[in-house]
């Protein structure tokens, strides 16, 4: 896949340091609330979506959106795409970014997605203040871990938790999940292929080449609290993930925390 201008997969023309920018390149169509559809196969019927794939639905005019690209030869199987998963569990969770709507392109899969006016993803929410105060940490790790209990309930695996893929809303204080570009199907037995983040990936997966879902997304979100508490990665470029791993935090991180 393919981003302009952040490590995020939003296009954007200009925007400040971390903000989610506006569409700047709907079609008219689109942006009147009636994008087209799929070209239409041979004898001048659209074809259907595939199996699990959501209904296209109607855009409201001036709505403001973000817009993401998938090359199609990224797409390996419709069953796992990921406006497939987001149909899953974005429909009236506010946890979880909300699909507006999907075009299919001869060359690319658009995927038109909710903005907030004013937004900024966790990282650079992180950075601009050096680290997050435990009140605000708190309660951005309990928005962020509700949406990641909600996906599992759907049998979604996100499989990228990380500050980048989380979406604050600067007005309410809204944190929500972004970017299932990585996601699959939850499944009790162990993974042995990678998507992700290195950095965040657990140790069984280094050591052993395998990890299990559920404890893998535990490992990450220890991380993504400990970036919110102390403003850095505790395994910086992915060196030395380890069970044993000793973390040097803050002193004046309160005993709750720090346990």
């Amino acid at each position: 896949m393919s981003y302009t201008q952040f490590a995020f997969p939003w296009i954007s023309l200009e925007s400040n340091a971390g903000e989610v920018p506006s569409s700047p390149s709907l079609s008219p169509h689109a942006r009147s609330g009636h994008a087209p559809g799929p070209p239409p196969a041979p004898g001048g019927a659209a074809p259907s979506p595939a199996p699990g794939v959501p209904p296209r639905s109607r855009l409201r005019p001036a709505l403001v959106v973000a817009i993401k690209r998938v090359p199609r030869e990224r797409v390996r199987h419709w069953g796992e795409l990921e406006i497939v998963l987001l149909a899953k569990v974005s429909t009236g969770f506010p946890g979880v970014v909300q699909l507006l709507e999907w075009l299919e392109l001869p060359n690319d899969v658009l995927m038109v997605l909710e903005r907030p006016e004013r937004c900024q993803d966790l990282q650079h929410f992180i950075r601009a203040r050096g680290f997050l105060p435990e009140e605000v940490a708190r309660e951005l790790f309990r928005q962020a871990l509700e949406a990641v209990r909600h996906c599992t309930s759907c049998g979604v695996l996100h499989r990228d938790i990380k500050p980048e893929n989380i979406l604050v809303d600067l007005a309410t204080g809204q944190a929500k999940l972004i970017d299932f570009g990585c996601g699959t199907y939850l499944q009790d037995t162990a993974y042995t292929h990678f998507a992700g983040t290195r950095s965040y990936s657990p140790p069984e997966w280094t050591h052993f080449g395998w990890y299990y879902g559920r404890p893998a997304t535990i490992w990450s979100l220890g991380i993504l609290l400990h970036q919110m508490v102390c403003g850095e990665h505790p395994f910086r470029r992915g060196q030395n993930i380890s069970w044993d791993h000793q973390l040097s935090l803050p002193q004046g991180l309160s005993q709750d925390e720090a346990l």
